[in-house]
């Protein structure tokens, strides 16, 4: 029997718009303003994430907006700041995504998300992604968030994932990217928002998901040399 291969994603900033849904949450709230606070709120979640590393993400989005509107001292009532929670649902996926994801798993490779998401959350977002998927790993299951190791050594753990049968497909530098070179998995970067990071951390670079299955192909190729 041929060994399972997989391919393992972020979803949130890889398959869905996660700047574009932030932003318009924010403007929900505060018109105008969601693109000059995003970068603000960007670098509160992290930080709350390795604070808490136990919250569920609903109250990471909350207490990161919290902080973001503190710091651009507007007045948040408190029962706005779920705003994001409550509208992540809805959130875009980004249009070539399907299509892709549907030939990855015709050429014959398994699909499996390692978000930093709760599981409701995901369940309710891969009913947009377009293709199904064979397994999830979440934050709430690991009781952490990336780039702690805890979702990659889980997924190995539970599905036998070998670095020559793996490829991980991300966008986040920090999040995935990092932890990804550390543990000596092969690794995708879609780099949406030409990032200015060093390129040589990741094993291929692509722009969006348009060309997914012959980039994984060949680094998967590469690993198994």
């Amino acid at each position: 029997m041929t060994a399972i291969r997989w391919a393992t994603f972020d979803c949130f900033g890889t398959l869905v718009d996660w700047r574009h849904g932030i932003a318009n949450g924010i403007d929900l709230l505060f018109p105008g303003q969601g693109d000059e606070l995003l970068e603000a709120y960007n670098g509160h979640e992290p930080a709350v994430q390795t604070e808490f590393p136990g919250l569920r993400y609903r109250e990471v989005m909350a207490e990161a907006l919290r902080r973001t509107a503190r710091d651009a001292r507007l007045d948040l009532r408190a029962d706005d700041a779920h705003v994001l929670g409550d509208t992540i649902a809805y959130w875009p996926v980004f249009p070539e995504v399907a299509a892709n994801l549907t030939r990855l798993r015709e050429a014959g490779w398994r699909i499996a998300l390692l978000t930093n998401c709760d599981q409701d959350i995901i369940g309710e977002t891969q009913r947009r992604l377009g293709a199904p998927v064979d397994a999830v790993v979440t934050a709430e299951m690991v009781g952490s968030y990336k780039p702690n190791h805890n979702h990659f050594t889980r997924f190995a753990e539970s599905f036998g994932a070998t670095r020559d049968r793996w490829v991980h497909v991300a966008q986040s530098y920090f999040h995935d990217m990092e932890p990804a070179k550390a543990l000596d998995v092969s690794r995708v970067w879609v780099n949406r928002n030409s990032d200015e990071h060093d390129p040589s951390i990741a094993d291929a670079v692509l722009p969006d998901l348009d060309g997914l299955i012959s980039t994984v192909e060949s680094v998967h190729r590469k690993a198994q040399r």
